[in-house]
């Protein structure tokens, strides 16, 4: 999972991958193939058994500024209706492996994330940023609708159907303050912390029972077309299974021993 990597960084410690779109001359763009090769890295994700918490992290003071005007914007203009579409769903399938992936994602958010980078953002399971975190759904401003990667799906059961209207018509940023109002940000810490404050939410949870972890994110993202009726049979199934686990009686015993539990994701 880590030395194949060619288009962004990635390495693991502690059971913690820590990845990073890699060009901070130019804000960490997208391009062809990093959209590619970070589509297939969450996609075997779901298989890695070293791997129980993912930080999608900023570099040089910036997360990302979206796809690259050069190696993306111009080469899509010439391309006929079969190649955009093959585009459009690559990038889908980022986000739905980012969503399927079986690990708790973080976003580390500095400076700017907008266009991809914010779509990116909007995918994880939780952010953290900076005060001079400007996030801004861009596509309007490139003749594009808002409609991109899920964000029409995404973006309201975050912040609301009305604020994520909003950014998506406007195309403008979202600062920090608002985010974390909003909720779009878990929280909002200075920049000297935010490494310290994503690594220390990632081991906290990657302490947690990860099996568990697993099946809370795909429970998470499979309701979202569910009727009430319908989760709560699903959750019913998950936590029976769940409960099958050895971590379940781990904390079981813990409990009675009047001890912290010790998880072992299985």
């Amino acid at each position: 999972m880590t030395h194949d990597a060619k288009h962004f960084r990635c390495k693991v410690k502690d059971r913690i991958a820590t990845i990073a779109l890699d060009r901070p001359e130019r804000k960490n763009p997208l391009t062809f193939d990093s959209y590619a090769e970070l589509r297939d890295w969450f996609r075997a994700l779901v298989y890695s058994d070293d791997i129980d918490v993912v930080v999608f992290a900023s570099n040089g003071e910036n997360f990302s500024s979206g796809g690259d005007v050069h190696d993306i914007i111009e080469p899509l203009t010439r391309m006929n209706m079969k190649q955009l579409l093959a585009f459009t769903r690559m990038t889908g399938d980022l986000v739905k492996a980012m969503v399927n992936c079986g690990k708790p994602v973080i976003a580390a958010i500095d400076g700017v994330c907008v266009g991809a980078g914010a779509i990116i953002a909007m995918a994880s399971d939780l952010r953290i940023a900076t005060p001079r975190a400007k996030c801004a759904f861009l596509f309007t401003r490139v003749g594009l609708a808002g409609c991109d990667m899920g964000a029409c799906a995404i973006l309201p059961r975050i912040i609301g159907q009305g604020r994520a209207a909003e950014l998506l018509y406007t195309g403008r940023s979202m600062n920090a303050e608002e985010g974390l109002g909003w909720g779009f940000y878990n929280r909002v810490v200075d920049a000297d912390h935010l490494d310290a404050t994503t690594r220390d939410m990632a081991r906290r949870i990657a302490a947690g029972p990860n099996f568990a972890h697993m099946m809370t994110k795909t429970m998470l993202a499979q309701e979202w077309s569910m009727s009430i009726e319908q989760a709560i049979e699903a959750e019913a199934q998950a936590q029976a299974i769940c409960m099958q686990t050895g971590d379940f009686e781990r904390a079981y015993s813990a409990f009675v021993a009047k001890e912290k539990p010790v998880f072992e994701g299985e």
